[in-house]
Formats: structure tokens, C-alpha cells, sequence
């Protein structure tokens, strides 16, 4: 029998080949953020290094949007979600090829944050999106229309 101890604490990186690059959206794009909090700023979930995250100012549905310099070639979209708040959550992962004019979902997904259980959901997309102007995710923090505020740990594009 083979045997590896990986160790129980949650990991905060994407599961990456030794060769995976990650896009530097630092300098590919400009990020719109409907809201943040001074101290989780969007930068933070966006930028390698960064562990604190994004999380919105105000409740209620957020959006984060990234505008491409030139249209970029999507493979591989690592989503990671953290907060201690008991509620059903949604996001919706869309892009556009034409600056925005048309959209197109890649995913629409909801799922219980469940405080008891651990708050973290990471989401790992293989895709295949040529041409990408524009990137959107929006999320809905709870369903119910509480007073929970949108949060991101981190997403990386590849």
C-alpha cells in the first residue's frame, strides 16, 4: 500500500501542475467591483500572494468584472469562496467575445455554506474559450435575500 500524509489544514492555492501559469490580470485587464470593504479590497483576491480576499461593502448580489486589454484564450477558471455565514449562496461565471455586447454562461451553481461544516467551496472549471473581452461573475450571497455580504478567498485564470 502507498501512503502520503497531506496534512489536514484547507488549502488556500489551486491544485496546479508544476507548469501551470496563471494569467497576470494585473496586466491584462481592469477589474469593476460593484462594492468592497477598504480592508478586502478586490486586488486581493485577484493577485497571487494575497490571502485575504474579497468581500463586498454592502449585502446583496455583487458583481466582478473583468475587461480584457485584448481578448484572451480561457482554459482552466479556479473559483475559491470562504465565510462562516449558514446560508445558500449563487454565482453565475459568464464571458463575452464581443466587449460585452452578448454574454454566455459557463456556470450557474448554488450551494450551502454551512458554518458547522466548514465554510470553504473551491470550484475548478476546464474550459475551452477563445477570444474571452470579458469575464463576469456575479454573485448572490443568499438566496433568501438575508443580510449576508459576497465574499471571494481567490480565482485564478489560466
Amino acid at each position: 500500500m502507498r501512503k502520503r500524509v497531506i496534512g489536514s489544514s484547507p488549502q488556500t492555492a489551486p491544485h496546479a501542475a508544476a507548469n501551470q501559469s496563471w494569467l497576470d490580470l494585473e496586466g491584462v485587464a481592469t477589474v469593476e467591483v460593484t462594492s468592497e470593504e477598504k480592508e478586502f479590497p478586490i486586488e486581493s483576491a485577484l493577485l497571487a500572494g494575497d490571502q485575504k480576499g474579497w468581500r463586498a461593502a454592502v449585502p446583496g448580489p455583487q458583481t466582478i468584472r473583468m475587461l480584457f486589454d485584448r481578448p484572451q484564450r480561457l482554459t482552466r477558471i479556479w473559483l475559491s469562496f470562504e465565510d462562516a455565514t449558514t446560508r445558500t449562496q449563487e454565482f453565475v461565471l459568464r464571458y463575452s467575445a464581443d466587449a460585452g455586447a452578448s454574454f454566455r454562461d459557463i456556470v450557474r451553481q448554488q450551494w450551502n455554506f454551512n458554518a458547522a461544516d466548514g465554510a470553504r467551496e473551491m470550484e475548478d472549471y476546464s474550459v475551452e474559450l477563445p477570444n474571452v473581452t470579458v469575464l463576469e461573475l456575479v454573485i448572490v450571497p443568499d438566496i433568501s435575500k438575508g443580510p449576508a455580504r459576497a465574499s471571494l478567498l481567490s480565482l485564478r485564470l489560466a
